[in-house]
């Protein structure tokens, strides 16, 4: 969980702005900047979990993956799992967990690019189909907002979120 501390007084819609001391408005500040530095820490240890498990059943399951790749793929028994096992295939419908989320995408990026430049020099074309970003987007806003706890400032204000 992350915990956030209860401020009403660095946002123009939720206070009486004119009431705000410069030093509350700079505490506020302080505070909200630490609050946006955990969610992207949050965020950074999904993208590492990601980077430690991208396509470890290519090695897991070296000889399936191999038997597959000997035919140039039309036989397809491995990379069928392998959509349905990882989270990054967005390309394809039966590769977008229903969960999909950002660090999905910028898997699927990182990977796209990696892919193409290492093996062929080039980038092939990449895209995902936009209700699968919108999805993703929205499925993000969820996930960082489930880890959220906002914890009472000194005047005793507080609730989760």
């Amino acid at each position: 969980m992350i915990e956030i501390t209860k401020s009403e007084t660095a946002d123009t819609r939720a206070c009486d702005f004119s009431k705000v001391s410069e030093e509350t408005l700079k505490q506020s500040s302080e505070t909200h900047i630490g609050d946006v530095s955990r969610g992207l820490a949050f965020f950074g240890a999904l993208l590492a979990e990601a980077a430690v498990t991208h396509d470890s059943d290519k090695l897991s399951a070296l000889a399936h993956f191999h038997s597959d790749f000997v035919t140039g793929f039309k036989t397809t028994g491995w990379w069928d799992n392998h959509r349905k096992i990882t989270r990054h295939h967005l390309q394809a419908a039966d590769g977008v967990p229903p969960d999909v989320n950002l660090i999905d995408v910028l898997e699927m990026i990182v990977d796209c690019v990696m892919a193409g430049m290492a093996r062929a020099g080039k980038l092939y074309p990449v895209a995902i189909p936009d209700d699968v970003l919108k999805r993703a987007f929205e499925n993000t806003v969820e996930l960082l907002k489930a880890q959220v706890v906002v914890k009472p400032n000194d005047r005793g204000e507080g609730r989760e979120v």
